[in-house]
């Protein structure tokens, strides 16, 4: 299964082929290169306005898909320990589908929050981490649509959706300006959200990887992989912000 597109979101936009992610990842990377080096001799933009309102949009779309994860999920009766992919074009597997489509949508318009810093000259911001973990969630979240939009595939984005609502809401707040540092208090709290999503989503993968699922083992594996990456880049952001950095 995992070898052949789904024939259902194939056709769908920037799902059809790897060129259109390819060519955008390209050029992310050109602007992350590039950037800081065109901004060297002009201000940094303010963007206050223009930040507020992209942050609320983003809260607004993670709450939205949250929602079609989650009550999709229960209509279907999922099972949180074995569903596969649902490959007819039921009201529900097209449900499923079409978010798994917004998900995925969604990855292509965070890139955006790398652009608004280095706009803003924050270069200190535009970390590995950073890059690596929007780069990268282009490449899985399309693999994911065209191959697998569904089955095991909506608890990931299902809890990667409600730790979003907070993550832009959290940045909505700090895009206020310094008056408001005074209610981000719960940043700390907010990246041990993100380690705890980590967690569940490799148990939740590994766990169909020693019993009998007929959801592609190779995408798990993959899963599991990716996830094990982002847990070391997270712990080591956790230790080197809140620890040495308090230190």
């Amino acid at each position: 299964v995992f070898c052949f597109s789904d024939p259902r979101t194939d056709p769908w936009p920037l799902v059809y082929s790897p060129l259109p992610v390819t060519l955008l990842f390209a050029f992310y990377l050109f602007v992350v290169a590039l950037g800081p080096f065109c901004m060297r001799w002009r201000k940094p933009l303010k963007l206050r306005g223009l930040l507020v309102a992209y942050n609320l949009a983003m809260m607004t779309l993670s709450s939205y898909m949250f929602y079609e994860f989650l009550v999709t999920s229960i209509l279907g009766d999922y099972s949180y320990l074995c569903q596969p992919v649902d490959y007819s074009r039921s009201e529900l597997g097209m449900r499923m589908a079409r978010a798994c489509w917004w998900f995925f949508f969604s990855k292509v318009i965070e890139l955006l929050d790398t652009v608004f810093f280095i706009l803003r000259k924050k270069p200190e911001q535009v970390t590995f981490l950073h890059v690596y973990h929007h780069g990268t969630m282009l490449f899985n979240w399309w693999s994911g649509v065209k191959y697998v939009p569904g089955g095991q595939a909506f608890f990931i984005g299902m809890l990667n959706s409600f730790v979003h609502i907070f993550m832009y809401g959290y940045y909505a707040l700090a895009s206020l300006g310094p008056e408001m540092h005074h209610y981000l208090w719960w940043k700390r709290y907010l990246t041990i959200m993100q380690l705890c999503q980590f967690v569940a989503i490799a148990a939740h993968s590994s766990y169909n990887l020693f019993t009998e699922c007929p959801f592609p083992d190779g995408f798990n594996i993959a899963v599991f992989l990716y996830i094990l990456s982002l847990i070391v880049l997270f712990l080591h952001f956790y230790y080197r912000t809140y620890i040495r950095g308090k230190q």
